[in-house]
């Protein structure tokens, strides 16, 4: 027997060994991209040459601005040449040319920067070559920071490896590999004067707790609200640095954390008799189904209509027509949102259907928006959703054939 204890606590040991070696690869490979990134984009550029003056183009399709906006960023280019001038808004709406002459400059090490004007300052010309090499070195930091994250995944998964089943540590770390990767593919552009490194911290934030908050629905733990809490902070801050989706915002301030912290105390009262960590749970009657379709179309004309009808302004979409659409589209997604909130505070199974439907309307909008890195959240939702439902399904199962065999013994 001592024997089986042993050969049963050895490839364990030696999982956990593996995990704390990968965890420390990782904090090195974040530490070592972060610093080179940092170190490259901070360095000392004691003076730039000038080469030439050439001629760049607007690029109009880039401008959406409205008296709201008190900078205005017009882009100019020539080839893979790019100059962008901030205006004010009122020197924005007088400016007719459609092109302009910009100075070419080039610094010790063969960076290319490109100015308005010439007799340029050494703060200039620092301030420009940081900004240029932030955008080169894009996937060198999103690989640091991605790379964090996930150490923090993997050390989730080790101190708490009691708690988690193989599949589900699978799950959760496969997704986040997968963010990874795709944080270094596809870099995200800057928008709304925020650099995107910033905007790409923010989806893989995003990305880890959501996931993170799903596999804890699933497991029936009330401690996936504590994590909730975080997921609508990081979400806020989203809508207001892409300046986007304002329903789910305020959905996120009026609703989801207030609902957090009552779910939380309402699932503490309901712990299962066996199983303290589980929470009982169970499924909606047909004909209240009905009502909560017709709210949610309700919802999405009201809200959709009215919030369409503010004059809010971003350059995170180029296309009038397109913003409607994504307005409507977060209008419906928020109203099977709040639908969720209240499934998932009453103990219904019928969250996971209003989770299939929020995950496909938000994936909708990820692609129009070109937020890749979060389409990867969207497969972790659409994987998990089905865990979750079959497992909840199977304990409402278990346990009403419990009740049944109670009253008739």
């Amino acid at each position: 027997m001592i024997k089986c204890f042993k050969a049963n606590m050895e490839p364990r040991k030696g999982l956990r060994i593996a995990e704390v070696i990968i965890s420390i690869l990782l904090c090195i490979a974040s530490i070592v991209s972060i610093g080179y990134g940092m170190f490259q984009v901070n360095a000392n550029v004691n003076d730039a040459k000038f080469i030439q003056s050439i001629e760049m183009t607007r690029d109009r399709e880039l401008e959406d601005y409205s008296e709201d906006n008190t900078v205005c960023d017009v882009t100019y280019i020539n080839g893979d040449k790019q100059l962008v001038v901030s205006y004010s808004y009122e020197d924005y709406v007088q400016l007719e040319d459609d092109s302009i002459t910009a100075y070419e400059y080039e610094t010790d090490n063969g960076t290319k920067l490109y100015f308005d004007h010439q007799n340029i300052t050494d703060q200039e010309i620092q301030h420009s070559y940081g900004q240029v090499k932030a955008n080169e070195l894009a996937p060198v930091f999103n690989f640091g920071i991605a790379s964090f994250i996930l150490m923090i995944s993997v050390l989730i998964m080790t101190l708490f490896a009691k708690q988690f089943t193989t599949y589900e540590k699978s799950w959760f770390l496969s997704i986040m590999v997968l963010a990874t990767i795709i944080s270094v593919i596809f870099p995200e552009e800057s928008a709304n004067g925020v650099n995107g490194i910033i905007i790409m911290l923010l989806y893989l934030l995003d990305t880890f707790l959501n996931i993170l908050c799903e596999l804890l629905i699933s497991k029936q733990s009330r401690y996936n609200f504590l994590v909730s809490v975080f997921v609508e902070i990081v979400e806020i801050a989203m809508c207001v640095v892409l300046m986007y989706r304002f329903a789910t915002m305020v959905t996120t301030l009026l609703f989801w954390l207030p609902i957090d912290i009552i779910s939380y105390i309402n699932w503490t009262r309901h712990k299962d008799e066996e199983e303290s960590e589980l929470t009982v749970v169970r499924k909606l009657k047909g004909y209240q189904e009905v009502l909560v379709i017709v709210g949610i179309v309700v919802w999405t004309i009201v809200v959709g209509y009215f919030i369409s009808g503010l004059d809010i302004s971003t350059d995170f979409y180029n296309n009038e027509l397109l913003e409607t659409a994504i307005i409507y589209i977060d209008a419906c997604a928020s109203a099977v949102g709040i639908a969720n909130g209240l499934f998932i505070f009453f103990r219904l199974r019928e969250q996971w259907i209003a989770w299939y439907i929020c995950a496909f309307l938000e994936a909708v909008i990820n692609v129009i928006s070109g937020q890749y890195v979060l389409l990867v959240l969207k497969l972790g939702y659409f994987t998990n959703t089905t865990y979750g439902y079959i497992k909840w399904s199977k304990y409402i199962q278990s346990h009403s054939q419990e009740k049944q065999k109670q009253i008739t013994a």
